[in-house]
């Protein structure tokens, strides 16, 4: 527990200024989503690489996926090539937007900014709902791929795929595969296979969507409106997992495909969007304190993953979870709430606040106009 707190506490530190960057960066509306498309991609390619590879490693080096050992190296491994990642955001970027000149800092008054910032406390319930969301689904389906989907149905679907083996008999690219731990050799392994893969679909599918059409749709259509809708979609296809056969393995992928694919634009326009609302109390506050209010967003996502989590493990141990064994009707059905009804209504929780989040495309483009307007003159 307390190494767990210790970790947050640093990751924080290091977290809640590298998230700021993109409101620093520049004032550009396009440009910012373009910076915030960019770091989205390189993290949707970790996450492809960490939800991918994270059982097979564990199982590699330590035997088994719940190995303390191969844990350790795991992440390690991970902790190891992030420090090198960071150490170079650190040499390549430029904060280009500064407060205005004669601006005094004041904790008291950026907190007292924010507190009365409409746009902020949309986008402070949109990112507490949507990492609650996104942290309880994350740990459902694993419960939802090692307990209710039919592991005879995976392995033929692996099969398929061509991620099935005998010992010995793999071929070139099938020792390849199994060095990372992504080859299957009875049904009753299958789950750390098949979770890995439905992970590694999943983030590539967002990588896609995060390149070709994030900018792209909010470039015509604005921030708001794009993430209204995506994640309205994102909801629908979340909730339709409650009502699939556990054995229909294809229309389990194929929903995560189009579940992935609606949620995609919304990755960095989060984070664009954050920027939006500091230009926006600049604007009305003549004082600008980016750090605090991508702080307090923030404060809200770490809240929802720490939520997301234990909200699921409550609610499945209230339909009478047991691990490790065959699990009752009433904990299937349990387990099947988290993975479906219950997180897309906490989606369209989000999707409601956007209602409330009033900055526009028409809106953004004349508090950047005023915008760069005073800096101009305060520069003279």
């Amino acid at each position: 527990g307390i190494t767990y707190t210790l970790l947050m506490t640093i990751y924080s530190f290091n977290n809640t200024p590298y998230a700021s960057l993109g409101g620093v960066m520049t004032s550009d509306i396009k440009e910012r989503t373009s910076i915030a498309s960019v770091r989205f991609v390189t993290a949707t390619i970790a996450a492809f690489v960490v939800q991918g590879l994270t059982l097979p490693l564990v199982t590699k080096f330590g035997g088994s996926a719940s190995s303390s050992t191969g844990w350790l190296w795991t992440i390690t491994l991970f902790a190891a090539v992030g420090v090198v990642f960071m150490i170079i955001t650190f040499f390549t970027t430029k904060e280009r937007i500064t407060p205005p000149v004669n601006q005094k800092t004041s904790i008291k008054q950026d907190f007292k900014d924010i507190l009365a910032n409409g746009p902020w406390k949309a986008m402070f319930v949109l990112t507490l709902f949507l990492f609650t969301t996104l942290a309880m689904w994350g740990s459902s389906m694993s419960y939802y791929f090692n307990y209710v989907v039919d592991k005879e149905a995976l392995f033929v679907f692996l099969e398929k795929v061509g991620l099935t083996g005998s010992a010995g008999n793999l071929g070139f690219w099938g020792n390849i595969l199994d060095a990372f731990g992504l080859i299957v050799y009875t049904p009753e392994n299958v789950f750390a296979v098949g979770f890995s893969l439905f992970n590694m679909i999943g983030a590539l599918i967002q990588l896609l969507g995060v390149i070709f059409l994030s900018g792209f749709l909010a470039g015509i259509f604005g921030k708001k409106k794009v993430f209204i809708i995506c994640l309205a979609l994102t909801a629908v296809f979340t909730g339709m997992f409650f009502w699939i056969s556990p054995s229909d393995i294809e229309g389990i992928f194929v929903l995560n495909i189009l579940k992935s694919l609606a949620y995609a634009p919304t990755v960095p326009l989060l984070w664009a969007m954050m920027g939006d609302v500091a230009d926006h109390s600049e604007w009305i506050n003549h004082r600008r304190a980016t750090g605090f209010v991508f702080a307090g967003i923030v404060f809200a996502l770490k809240t929802g993953l720490g939520l997301g989590g234990a909200i699921c493990g409550a609610i499945i141990d209230s339909f009478g979870f047991v691990a490790n064994t065959v699990q009752s009707p009433s904990a299937i059905t349990g387990i099947k709430l988290t993975s479906g009804i219950i997180p897309a209504i906490t989606f369209l929780v989000g999707v409601i606040a956007l209602f409330f989040y009033p900055i526009t495309k028409k809106k953004n483009e004349r508090i950047q106009m005023e915008l760069a307007e005073r800096r101009i003159n305060d520069e003279q």
